[in-house]
């Protein structure tokens, strides 16, 4: 009996011991530190190649603790590593900082905001950050280029559609939750880069017509993106996209021809 207990204990100790969890990094970029948390899979092998997933968070999870960002997703991917075996990182945003060039302008007669994206403008240095982190797992032979998606959510949704416009030949899929972005961007790589767009329809903070406009323009590519509206749901639409049952399956499904 207690050589029973000792083996059960030991195989639970080496379930705990396997469970995936976020690990802690950082990048040095213009002589200023971005923090990120990375998750790999489980019995992670370098000698094999896995998809690479840039996730970039909200403003309200903006700092420097390295933590904040996991609030909305950090959950979710941690679960579905099993089923969907990826390196994901969610850097974090300073909190003087925006991941997207946009402008914010608030509208008290329609009790909303207004943004404008501005087309030729230079990144924003989280931006950059995230362009610099990405080129140096790109650079990994671990990371298998054909397989590398970007989503985020809010800020992040807005981020997402700029980072496709930043690097139009990197991404196979992207998922943006409640953004939007430059509609004259688009046809750098709408046509290669399958997106699925969500958005809450009561949305006051991000209104849904900036998802509209970016379906609309992707659209006129002749490429054939997603839209997912949520009625009665205000700006925390990440919540039903992260529980649709084919989020995942999806994005991990598309593939993006490399160049030899």
């Amino acid at each position: 009996m207690r050589l029973l207990f000792l083996f059960i204990l030991c195989i639970g100790a080496t379930a705990i011991a396997q469970k995936p969890t976020f690990g802690k990094g950082s990048i040095e970029h213009q002589e200023k530190i971005m923090t990120y948390r990375i998750l790999k899979p489980v019995n992670f092998d370098e000698s094999k190649q896995y998809p690479l997933h840039i996730f970039l968070h909200g403003s309200g999870e903006r700092g420097d603790d390295n933590d904040a960002q996991l609030k909305h997703g950090g959950d979710l991917f941690i679960k579905q590593s099993a089923n969907y075996p990826a390196i994901v990182i969610f850097p974090q945003c300073p909190a003087e900082d925006y991941w997207a060039q946009v402008t914010i302008k608030r509208d008290d007669k329609r009790d909303t905001n207004v943004f404008s994206f501005p087309k030729d403008s230079e990144p924003t240095w989280a931006m950059s950050a995230v362009m610099a982190l990405l080129d140096e797992y790109l650079d990994k032979e671990y990371v298998d280029p054909s397989r590398v998606y970007v989503s985020g959510l809010s800020m992040g949704g807005m981020g997402t559609f700029e980072l496709l416009a930043r690097r139009p030949d990197v991404f196979a899929a992207a998922t943006p939750i409640c953004g939007g972005g430059n509609t004259e961007t688009v046809s750098e790589w709408a046509i290669e880069t399958p997106v699925w767009i969500f958005h809450g329809n009561e949305d006051k903070v991000v209104p849904p017509i900036y998802s509209k406009l970016m379906y609309k323009a992707v659209l006129k590519t002749g490429a054939k993106p997603k839209l997912t509206l949520y009625d009665h749901v205000g700006h925390a639409s990440w919540g039903r996209a992260f529980a649709e049952k084919n989020y995942f399956a999806w994005m991990y499904s598309k593939k993006r021809k490399t160049r030899s």
